[in-house]
């Protein structure tokens, strides 16, 4: 997969920022409920272009392999660091 392919899928979905597998998923299943071809507007078309990009993101986000250091730890959770943080000071 290029990276051209994966940002173009992005762009199908309407996804610009950091995005859970729970929040991709209902995502997909409201723009797949838009263009499905049994629906009044549906378009074949555009529902198989969404179906790959889904496709596209999903495996990319299934295959993706973590740091498992403390640093990554709290990129993905920044709330959950302790006291010597500078806001838990006020």
């Amino acid at each position: 997969m290029s990276y051209e392919k994966f940002q173009e899928a992005l762009d199908i979905l309407d996804i610009s920022s950091r995005v859970s597998h729970a929040e991709l998923k209902k995502r997909y299943r409201k723009i797949s409920k838009i263009y499905h071809p049994d629906m009044p507007d549906g378009d074949e078309k555009k529902f198989q272009e969404i179906n790959e990009a889904y496709k596209t993101v999903n495996e990319y986000m299934q295959n993706f392999r973590f740091k498992l250091d403390e640093e990554e730890f709290y990129e993905q959770n920044p709330f959950s660091r302790k006291s010597k943080d500078w806001f838990y000071n006020f």
